[in-house]
C-alpha cells in the first residue's frame, strides 16, 4: 500500500536526520569537552605556578620578619636608651614562625592540584563535575588560609592570583558532567 511506503520513507528519512543530528551533538560535546579541559588545565597550571612562587618565598618570610622586628625594637628601645636583646628577637620570630607557618597548606593545596589534574585527565568513564567542584572548594579554603596566615605582600598577590584561577575553575566545572 502506497501510504505505508510513504510512511516508511518518512520514518527512514527521520531516522537518518535524527542519527545525523545526534552524531553532530556528540561530536560537538567532545570538542566542547576538549576546550573545557584545556581551559581547566590552564587555570590549574596558573594555580600551580603561583603556589610555586609562594613556596619559594615562604622560607624567607621569617628572616624578613626578624629584620623588621629588630628595626622596630631598636627604634622603640633606642627611644628609652635600652638595648635590644637577641633572645627577645628570637622569641618574637619563633612566635611569628609558629603562627604563620603555611607549609601544611602548601602541601594540601599541592595535593588538591594533583587530584584536580587526575580528574581532568581521567578516562571519562565517570562524571567528575561534582568532585572537581568539591576539590576547587578545598583549594580555595587552603588559599584563604595561606592568605590569612601570611601577611607578606608578595604572597598576598600570589594568593589573589590563585583565588582568581580557582574561581575560573569553579565556573568551568559547572559545565562538566
Amino acid at each position: 500500500d502506497e501510504s505505508t511506503q510513504r510512511r516508511d520513507r518518512c520514518l527512514d528519512t527521520l531516522r537518518s536526520l535524527l542519527t545525523t543530528a545526534c552524531d553532530a551533538v556528540l561530536e560537538m560535546r567532545v570538542v566542547e569537552g576538549r576546550c573545557i579541559e584545556d581551559d581547566l588545565k590552564r587555570h590549574v597550571d596558573s594555580i600551580e605556578s603561583s603556589l610555586g612562587l609562594i613556596r619559594e618565598r615562604a622560607p624567607r618570610l621569617n628572616e624578613l620578619y626578624a629584620d623588621r622586628i629588630k628595626q622596630r625594637m631598636q627604634t622603640m628601645l633606642g627611644q628609652i636608651g635600652a638595648e635590644i636583646r637577641e633572645e627577645d628577637v628570637l622569641r618574637e620570630v619563633a612566635i611569628f614562625a609558629e603562627k604563620s607557618d603555611i607549609s601544611e597548606e602548601i602541601d594540601r593545596l599541592t595535593g588538591h592540584i594533583e587530584r584536580c589534574l587526575e580528574l581532568i585527565d581521567g578516562d571519562g568513564s565517570k562524571p567528575v563535575g561534582r568532585t572537581m567542584d568539591f576539590v576547587a572548594q578545598e583549594m580555595l579554603r587552603e588559599a584563604n588560609t595561606i592568605g590569612s596566615k601570611c601577611l607578606d605582600a608578595d604572597v598576598s598577590r600570589h594568593v589573589v592570583d590563585i583565588k582568581v584561577a580557582i574561581d575560573r575553575v569553579k565556573e568551568q566545572v559547572q559545565n562538566v558532567e
